[in-house]
């Protein structure tokens, strides 16, 4: 099954039971979300990747030119591990991650999550590669792909018990896209999945196929 038809599956059998109040609020977040336009400003293929520096859960900092030194980086951003679409995206990723390292790239992942959270995270679904935490969204700014939070979605999702102000170390409101980056070793985008609906997400096999082309 792919990984979208499994994301399908996820909100078929979650979002709907959901009470409808909030169901309402998220759904109208998302469309106003999609009518900003954020997704098709976001960084794309041809463009110079940013350069960062951000903290992994067992406490090293991890520089994209250290990983770019080794070979291509598959960079992917999440919203955090209270979110299933992330979690399930993730745990995907993981069962591929045998298969992009055979093609020479580091797989690292992101989110606005402070490390203890990435920390629990990456013992909890036994991820092999690097989790980092970019509190306040730093550099998803920098890839164009944060936003801010309307007040009565926060408002709900504080209501689920995400608890946004604590695990994303008082940056409540910012999150970042969906979006997963394929950087070549001179630091270029060469393929990009960047989307303003969280329940899509890049398929592995995509992924391993802008790899391949990079050959």
């Amino acid at each position: 099954m792919s990984l979208q038809n499994e994301l399908r599956d996820l909100y078929e059998n979650g979002h709907r039971k959901l009470p409808a109040d909030a169901l309402e609020v998220m759904d109208r977040g998302g469309v106003e979300l999609a009518a900003s336009g954020l997704a098709d400003r976001a960084l794309g293929p041809g463009a110079q990747a940013p350069r960062f520096t951000l903290p992994a859960a067992d406490g090293r900092r991890i520089a994209l030119d250290g990983l770019l030194a080794e070979g291509p980086v598959v960079l992917t951003f999440y919203r955090g591990a209270w979110c299933p679409y992330c979690n399930l995206a993730l745990r995907s990723l993981q069962l591929r991650h045998d298969d992009i390292t055979a093609r020479g790239a580091r797989l690292v992942a992101v989110s606005p999550q402070i490390p203890d959270e990435s920390l629990s995270l990456t013992g909890k679904e036994q991820l092999a590669f690097d989790v980092l935490s970019d509190i306040g969204s730093e550099v998803a700014q920098r890839f164009g792909i944060a936003f801010d939070l309307s007040g009565e979605l926060g408002a709900v999702y504080d209501r689920f018990g995400f608890e946004l102000q604590r695990v994303n170390g008082g940056h409540a409101r910012t999150l970042p896209l969906p979006a997963t980056y394929v950087i070549d070793r001179s630091g270029v985008i060469r393929w990009a999945f960047v989307r303003a609906d969280y329940t899509l997400r890049a398929e592995p096999a995509d992924i391993l196929a802008a790899l391949d082309a990079l050959n």
